[in-house]
């Protein structure tokens, strides 16, 4: 598949970042999310990673174990003004999507604790329904 229609058939299937609490809250004063990954900014690594629903969990499991101010942003493609190329991460042969420039606050579509169990280790995330619906009353 050529990486225009990549990009296209993309655009139908939600998309995860993980973040850190403070991040994500100086991002919605600052109008932008800018954190590449943990310990990175987006102009130090040129991208923004991001997950496909089955791989949120194998990632906060391997680069996020045990940390409890975490936050699982769901993203709208819809949304995003930067490019998203889906290639291999670092590493690996696994191919994730990187969003090639800033996350606007409203591709945010919704966003809620992502905490570990007892033993540190995450909740898979369902990709077919939003993330963090509030419970019903």
């Amino acid at each position: 598949m050529s990486g225009a229609l990549e990009r296209h058939a993309l655009r139908v299937e939600t998309l995860f970042h993980i973040a850190r609490a403070a991040d994500w809250h100086q991002a919605k004063r600052d109008g932008a999310y800018r954190i590449s990954t943990l310990g990175k900014r987006l102009d130090e690594q040129g991208y923004i990673h991001l997950s496909f629903a089955p791989q949120v969990k194998p990632v906060a499991d391997r680069v996020y174990r045990g940390m409890g101010d975490l936050l699982l942003l769901e993203l709208e493609p819809g949304r995003l003004t930067a490019p998203v190329v889906v290639e291999p991460g670092d590493g690996t042969d696994e191919r994730f999507p990187h969003l090639y420039g800033e996350l606007p606050i409203d591709a945010v579509i919704a966003a809620g604790g992502y905490r570990p169990d007892s033993e540190g280790h995450f909740a898979a995330v369902d990709g077919t329904r939003r993330a963090h619906k509030p419970p019903a009353s």
